[in-house]
């Protein structure tokens, strides 16, 4: 009963591990930059420098760009398309090959919404200006066909993660403005997976049981799910200064700061069988684990050739090595297991230029490049992430004097990220799973600023 005991204890631990892990396409890890749909037409150059509404929440310094009360509320629908082409195998045997298919289309559609409001002070408090947003930073969903070759690994990884942000400014001189925000972030988690009960009955005392005709557990034919939830309130910061010395150019620094939430959740089986239905290790229980979003600081850069064209950069590290591990515990504080995560920071490089057509029109477009937080090592199904290049196109529809509307296109080409996931039982992984995704992403954005 000892591999059982391990088994069961890595499964909580690979469960709430899968939260942290879900990957998405607006960015590597699971990082969303979709708050500005203006900033996606330019691939995120010049992203904390522009007159946006969002800078409440990306560098609140920028607000005092903006010289009325703004309103401005910004969709994204991100549709990421992943091909999983590869095989596992039962206890690592060539004569043992797990069964089911590639999965289907992990990522269906996601919208992720942003709505901000910029208010500059007057009297006495010129100068300052004050806004609020309520925004998705980081999360997403994504759910395999439950009989892929893959389901003891990952089916179902839903995180949400929310702000609401409030943020302050203050132009010192005409030409420096400093900033900050309170973040009040709320993480929500779900995750679900197969479990191979029949490979984890079999091997328990003597894996070559697993291959005996005679036996009455065999590998597959015990399958069983769980899926735990957790959600955790807590707080962060943002801080910002920009300095724009002319007309012509912009520089813009924001430092958002990491925000660990204790999540506190639920783990439910499913399909136990008879044989384990006893035993208190496989009851639905209350655990929890530590999530960590990470620090994200920010450098942009913008500079007016004329008065119509400009041209933009942006240099971006994301701290994801802050996960280095993630340990699972019970209620009571009894350590269920733990799992390394090994993540890596990463850098990301924008640039974009815009266009004035005319008064009325505005054209952009960018490229970037992402890198990702994962490595060949520890990569598995829940984020079949890679460094990706991005591509971007939108434009700005000025309606009048109060209302404008920005659209955008964005492409997503990801490397083909491999999948190497040897046997482990200490960690409840009784199979291999080896092979390859291809995948891309295209995203469409739609915005609205009202200036009153």
């Amino acid at each position: 009963m000892s591999h059982i005991r391990s088994f069961r204890a890595s499964a909580l631990a690979l469960a709430v591990l899968g939260a942290l892990v879900a990957g998405q396409a607006g960015a590597t890890g699971f990082q969303l930059r979709e708050q500005s749909v203006k900033n996606l037409g330019k691939s995120n150059a010049g992203s904390i420098v522009g007159k946006d509404a969002s800078n409440v929440s990306l560098n609140p310094a920028a607000m005092t760009n903006l010289d009325k009360n703004t309103f401005q509320a910004d969709i994204t629908v991100i549709d990421l398309t992943a091909d999983f082409t590869g095989s596992g195998r039962v206890l690592g045997s060539p004569a043992a090959p797990l069964s089911g298919g590639n999965g289907g289309d992990p990522g269906d559609p996601t919208v992720v919404p942003n709505m901000a409001a910029v208010f500059p002070l007057h009297g006495a408090l010129e100068g300052m200006t004050i806004g609020a947003s309520v925004g998705a930073p980081f999360g997403l969903k994504t759910e395999y066909e439950p009989g892929w070759v893959g389901r003891y690994r990952a089916l179902t990884s839903d995180v949400k993660v929310v702000d609401l942000t409030l943020s302050v400014a203050f132009k010192a001189t005409d030409g420096v403005s400093i900033g900050a925000g309170l973040i009040y972030e709320r993480a929500d988690v779900t995750l679900s997976k197969a479990i191979d009960f029949g490979t984890a009955i079999c091997a328990a005392s003597n894996p070559a049981n697993c291959f005996n005709p005679a036996y009455p557990f065999k590998p597959q034919q015990l399958d069983g799910a769980f899926e735990v939830s957790g959600s955790d309130s807590a707080l962060g910061y943002v801080i910002g200064a920009q300095v724009a010395p002319n007309d012509k150019l912009a520089i813009g620094f924001s430092h958002r700061s990491e925000i660990k939430h204790d999540l506190k959740g639920t783990l439910d089986f499913q399909n136990v069988p008879a044989i384990l239905g006893a035993d208190p290790r496989f009851k639905d229980g209350d655990g929890g684990a530590r999530l960590v979003t990470p620090a994200v600081t920010t450098l942009s850069v913008k500079y007016g050739f004329t008065d119509t064209f400009r041209v933009l950069a942006d240099y971006q590290e994301t701290g994801w090595s802050s996960l280095k591990d993630v340990t699972i515990k019970r209620d009571t504080g009894t350590v269920v297991g733990s799992e390394p995560f090994e993540w890596d920071d990463t850098k990301f490089i924008s640039i974009g230029a815009e266009f004035d057509i005319s008064d009325a029109f505005t054209l952009r477009g960018g490229v970037a490049q992402d890198e990702s937080p994962t490595n060949d090592s520890h990569r598995t199904p829940r984020l079949p992430d890679a460094d990706r290049m991005l591509y971007s196109i939108g434009a700005t529809w000025n309606m009048s004097e109060s209302m404008s509307i920005d659209a955008a296109f964005q492409r997503i080409n990801i490397d083909n990220p491999t999948i190497n996931l040897p046997v482990d039982a200490a960690a409840g992984n009784t199979s291999t799973l080896v092979g390859e995704f291809d995948g891309h992403a295209n995203l469409f954005g739609l915005s609205m600023q009202y200036r009153f």
